[in-house]
């Protein structure tokens, strides 16, 4: 009976899986009809209109609370309006990747997106065989990186966690590989995947602004939370550099691409890379770059969950 009634729940939400993957999918193919600007607009209209209706909008008013304890609740719902604008632009800009960019490392002017440390891609490039660790945060549309790292033949294999709707994990997960290479689902096997990339000399790239349960224990705005080891225990293993990047949403459906200098992970007294103070390090990066931008990052995130 317990078994029956167990096979019968894991269908119903095998079904609810597939239902709702069909209303994603469709949706997005609908707007795919529009012009990338209008689409985009709508739906940052809609996400601002139905964002503060759901769940997940009372958890990013109180993180945006405890992180800006000097806002006025006016602001605190500003911010939230515009997280919501921006995680609904990121949405559909999935389906609009071959139109929007349009970076082209030769142009003497720039176009809808620009890049901020051209000549940091050019040596990475020039430097044959040798591994390279790129670190990103959910700001602006953090997709673009990969690809803009391709256009200066630099390839980067990219860890990510997909959705927990396997239908629209496969949606993303074919729409994401045609435009920017390698992909490594964020689960078992995957810090072997990437550390294959790196001993045969190539880059990688990670998102290190997500909660992870079993991480070493660091702080985000002023916050306890955990964070993932990986990057720290690879660049220990193949003293490899380390570069952050980020995407910064500009005015008029413009995006800029920074890429900064490496940073220096702190090493303990026997000159190996110190995992958890380089943990904090990644924090503190990140916390940099959402306190220039608060509106660009994914507040209802249970970043500080223990």
């Amino acid at each position: 009976m317990k078994r029956s009634l167990f096979l019968l729940g894991k269908r119903l939400k095998t079904l609810e899986y597939w239902l709702t993957a069909r209303l994603v999918i469709g949706v997005l193919a609908l707007l795919r009809r529009l012009p990338p600007e209008k689409a985009l607009d709508l739906a940052e209209k809609v996400a601002r209109t139905v964002g503060p209706k759901v769940g997940r909008h009372r958890l990013a008013v109180d993180n945006l609370r405890q992180a800006y304890p000097e806002k006025s609740e006016a602001e605190i719902e500003t911010l939230a309006l515009d997280m919501w604008g921006n995680m609904a632009r990121l949405a559909v800009e999935y389906v609009f990747l071959d139109k929007l960019f349009d970076f082209d490392p030769e142009a003497e002017t720039p176009g809808r997106v620009e890049v901020e440390g051209v000549e940091i891609f050019k040596r990475l490039r020039d430097e044959k065989d040798v591994p390279h660790i790129f670190f990103t945060g959910h700001l602006g549309n953090f997709e673009f990186l990969p690809i803009a790292a391709s256009r200066f033949e630099l390839a980067t294999t990219s860890l990510f966690r997909p959705p927990n709707n396997p239908y629209v994990a496969d949606y993303i997960l074919k729409t994401r590989s045609s435009a920017m290479g390698g992909l490594v689902p964020s689960q078992a096997g995957a810090a072997l995947q990437l550390a294959r990339v790196l001993d045969d000399g190539g880059n990688i790239g990670v998102l290190v602004d997500q909660k992870f349960r079993k991480g070493v224990k660091t702080r985000f705005f002023g916050r306890e939370c955990r964070t993932n080891p990986l990057l720290p225990k690879l660049a220990r293993q193949y003293d490899c550099d380390v570069y952050p990047a980020r995407c910064k949403r500009l005015p008029g459906g413009r995006y800029r691409l920074i890429v900064e200098d490496r940073i220096t992970l702190p090493r303990q007294g026997d000159g190996t890379i110190d995992i958890d103070a380089s943990a904090q390090l990644l924090n503190d990066v990140v916390e940099r770059w959402v306190r220039e931008d608060p509106g660009q990052w994914m507040w209802f995130h249970k970043r500080w969950q223990i």
